[in-house]
């Protein structure tokens, strides 16, 4: 069952397509750069927040989850800087990706140019009860590494 979402495109981001599922089983929506006076560069190890023109209107129980493509990580470096990151229910401004170079090479960011996913997720809200001690189990307090590799 499809959630609806209000989506508003800006300006900068009109004549852009909506954000859309690729494929029919696609978890993720792209989102395009929306940079109508022109192309961007990000140098080897800088970042960016790139504008995609877009704000949302969602229920409470949702999140909206930036994701970086796996094609432009692959291809040139290129992620996210809090991958993945979140849209809160209650943020009604615009949309932007904080895109950052791992690469060895600049990468040139155009308008239109699909960059980063959208993923929902439903939120769950929990009330914290504090204690003097926790429930032991068999890990306990191993932290990185202390289950093997």
């Amino acid at each position: 069952m499809a959630q609806k979402i209000s989506i508003m495109q800006l300006e900068h981001a009109a004549g852009l397509p909506l954000p859309s599922y690729e494929t029919a089983l696609a978890a993720g929506a792209d989102l395009r750069a929306a940079l109508p006076d022109g192309p961007v560069v990000i140098q080897t190890m800088d970042r960016l927040a790139i504008p995609t023109g877009l704000a949302l209107s969602m229920p409470e129980h949702l999140e909206a989850q930036i994701r970086p493509r796996s094609g432009l990580a692959l291809r040139y470096g290129l992620t996210l800087a809090n991958a993945p990151g979140t849209i809160d229910a209650d943020y009604r401004g615009e949309i932007k990706v904080l895109l950052v170079n791992l690469g060895r090479d600049e990468v040139v960011i155009e308008h239109g140019m699909r960059i980063a996913q959208m993923v929902f997720a439903p939120i769950i809200k929990v009330l914290f009860n504090k204690v003097s001690q926790l429930d032991i189990t068999d890990r306990g307090a191993g932290g990185f590494g202390s289950t093997g590799q």
